[in-house]
């Protein structure tokens, strides 16, 4: 529990308590009533009620009780003068300038000062006497008047902090986000270039020792390089991306995938994408996008150079990607699918998803279908 909460459920037990009194000194004159003060004694005790509940609903409810409480225990003071029922009209006042609107604490004031004037015509009351009574009323509403601005002062300090506390938050929320925005055109300005011109450059080294006749290891390396090179930038840009909090778009992530099998194969790939492209969770996001890496891993394998087409297809309900690599002849089916297609499986089952892969006419197939 926060201090401001402990704070103030102590002062609204407090203020209940002080229903006590009203209760006290109202049962303590009981012998001295007469069958006029049973009932008003009665009604005072009911309108009381309401400071038992603080706030009290609905919010006419104080006012109106502290209006009823104030005509009755004003009467029984007048009647029973010598008797501890001052302490409920004090006990009023105050509720009154702590409570109340100023409108409502003003009729109060009223009835309390006709009260007293009717008392003071009454009896024979000395100044002496009419200026202690006055003095305590004003000592009364000042307690009261002093409580409020108190009680106003601490919510208002609570509420200065609170907006600090959030400016705070704030004010670091945006330099932990510039941060992340500094250190992402870092990535995207410096290495992500540099890896692109690296997997160019290397591309260009491939031809080179492809024309001067190399021998298969040297070309081996080299492309085994430019993969790294591929597979690094492509991880540049994710990182560029959630740095950024801008996820990249699945369609695009697909290309970086093709631009990589294109830089590393010199073989076509192209992806084609039906229905109306929409966002779509992270985490069937990247299931897609690891089937098609595998995929694109399994052509380079066991079909080096086949030209490669993907399709991504959205309709209602699921995201479909197919990847189709076009060796020119119906390859053989495979003896047992290998680790990267039973986890491609099994991350599709988890999404409730299926998987589909097998010969087609002119190539390998490879269809993942998820609910998105």
């Amino acid at each position: 529990m926060t201090p401001g909460i402990r704070r103030e459920r102590y002062s609204l037990a407090l203020d209940s308590l002080r229903w006590l009194l009203v209760l006290i000194p109202l049962i303590s004159t009981a012998p001295r009533y007469t069958p006029l003060t049973w009932p008003l004694a009665a009604v005072a005790l009911v309108a009381s009620l309401p400071m038992l509940w603080l706030p009290s609903k609905p919010a006419w409810l104080l006012p109106a009780g502290l209006i009823v409480l104030a005509a009755a225990s004003g009467t029984l003071w007048v009647l029973h003068p010598a008797s501890l029922v001052s302490v409920v009209v004090f006990t009023t006042i105050f509720y009154a300038s702590r409570f109340v609107s100023l409108w409502t604490a003003l009729a109060i004031g009223l009835v309390m000062a006709g009260t007293t004037t009717a008392l003071f015509l009454r009896y024979d009351v000395t100044l002496r006497n009419a200026l202690l009574d006055i003095s305590l009323i004003a000592v009364v509403i000042l307690l009261g008047l002093n409580r409020r601005d108190r009680v106003a002062r601490l919510e208002q300090t609570e509420l200065a902090l609170a907006r600090a506390r959030t400016a705070a938050e704030e004010h670091a929320l945006a330099a932990a986000l510039a941060e992340r925005a500094r250190i992402a055109r870092e990535l995207h300005d410096v290495l992500a270039h540099s890896l692109s011109g690296l997997a160019l450059n290397l591309q260009g080294a491939r031809l080179m020792l492809i024309r001067d006749g190399a021998s298969a290891e040297a070309l081996a390396q080299i492309e085994r390089a430019q993969q790294l090179a591929a597979d690094g930038l492509g991880e540049a840009r994710q990182a560029v991306a959630a740095l950024r909090d801008d996820p990249v778009p699945l369609e695009r992530a697909i290309e970086d995938l093709l631009a990589g099998y294109r830089l590393d194969t010199s073989a076509p790939a192209a992806l084609t994408v039906r229905g109306e492209p929409r966002a779509i969770d992270a985490a069937t996001s990247t299931t897609l996008l690891r089937a098609v890496q595998e995929a694109l891993s399994n052509t380079r394998k066991h079909a080096p150079g086949a030209r490669v087409r993907v399709e991504l297809a959205y309709s209602a309900g699921e995201v479909e990607v197919t990847v189709l690599d076009q060796q020119g002849k119906r390859p053989a089916p495979g003896t047992s699918p290998g680790y990267g297609l039973r986890g491609m499986r099994e991350r599709a089952e988890q999404l409730g998803g299926r998987l589909a892969t097998g010969p087609g006419e002119d190539g390998w197939r490879v269809q993942l279908t998820v609910p998105a």
